[in-house]
């Protein structure tokens, strides 16, 4: 069950004066102790005088990141977050990726993206759908691991979105020793989350996302066209929560030591700075152990 995301739903959340700031304020989003590799970078420099490299190493951890990392020190960010439909899932998962460089990875993309490039998963994956049937846990695992293994995802870290929402796709994880750092569970109550689905209306001439009393459009042209989807009735929105509750008490104990409970139900940039100080926490702690092993302490 994918999460609906009720990110187009509310206005703007960063201010507009300053869209590109957000980034410059990010920690390194594989967490490496810069220290380390300052020193590491100036050993060789010194060695190796008579080339400029040396004005390269002041860059920030961005353009580091494009570069291939050396193999010490690369502790990237492992996130896996929850949340029912209309959480605000999908705005935090923009956020998280926006300051820390994660990828995100949501099932439901990779179902498009495999049956798309037509791999061995995809035809798996595409014959269950094209028969209404749900795709078994064990061939969307295969696509989450294969997903997993990609350089780029090694390199920069991984933000599993609404996966695993089994018990044996996390046992199946669990058996591959892939583990994240922290799970995330974005609690609203079930009122807020129905108000927030049922109100929902699609713009089909922008694609934009609309709510009737939180979200109105800005005038009557927009107003008269807008539709309702046609899983945002009460009945289908009461379905989905009840889905998602059962998932979720299937799996939330195989991660009860690393499960952080955030209140979704404020403005998203607050639940932000929870999530955010959650995650720099992580890196700083990385960070000093690798600093640690690294000074053979």
């Amino acid at each position: 069950m994918a999460a609906t995301s009720p990110t187009t739903a509310s206005p703007p959340l960063a201010a507009p004066e300053h869209p590109r700031r957000r980034r410059r304020l990010a920690p390194a989003p594989s967490c490496r102790p810069p220290l380390a590799a300052s020193s590491s970078a100036r050993a060789v420099s010194a060695a190796a005088a008579p080339t400029p490299k040396p004005r390269g190493m002041g860059l920030r951890c961005r353009a580091a990141a494009e570069a291939p990392p050396p193999a010490q020190g690369k502790v990237p960010l492992k996130v896996m977050i929850s949340g029912a439909p209309a959480s605000g899932k999908g705005t935090q998962c923009r956020m998280i990726v926006e300051k820390y460089g994660l990828v995100h990875i949501s099932t439901g993309d990779l179902l498009r993206a495999e049956v798309s490039s037509g791999t061995e998963i995809g035809k798996k994956a595409k014959e269950y759908m094209d028969n209404g049937k749900l795709v078994l846990d064990q061939v969307v695992t295969d696509m989450v691991v294969s997903r997993l293994s990609q350089p780029d995802v090694q390199e920069r870290g991984w933000l599993l979105d609404g996966y695993p929402r089994s018990f044996s796709q996390a046992q199946s994880l669990e058996s591959m020793k892939i583990r994240p750092d922290i799970f995330i569970v974005l609690d609203v109550p079930d009122d807020t989350l129905i108000d927030r689905c049922v109100g929902r209306r699609l713009d089909p001439v922008t694609g934009k996302i609309y709510h009737v009393k939180n979200f109105p459009p800005e005038n009557e042209e927009i107003s008269s066209r807008l539709i309702t989807r046609s899983d945002d009735t009460f009945e289908k929105v009461k379905s989905r929560l009840e889905t998602y509750k059962q998932n979720s008490e299937a799996i939330l104990p195989t991660y009860s030591e690393l499960l952080n409970q955030i209140d979704g139900n404020r403005p998203a940039e607050v639940v932000f700075q929870e999530i955010d100080s959650l995650l720099q926490k992580i890196c700083d702690n990385v960070s000093t152990n690798k600093l640690t092993e690294t000074n053979g302490e």
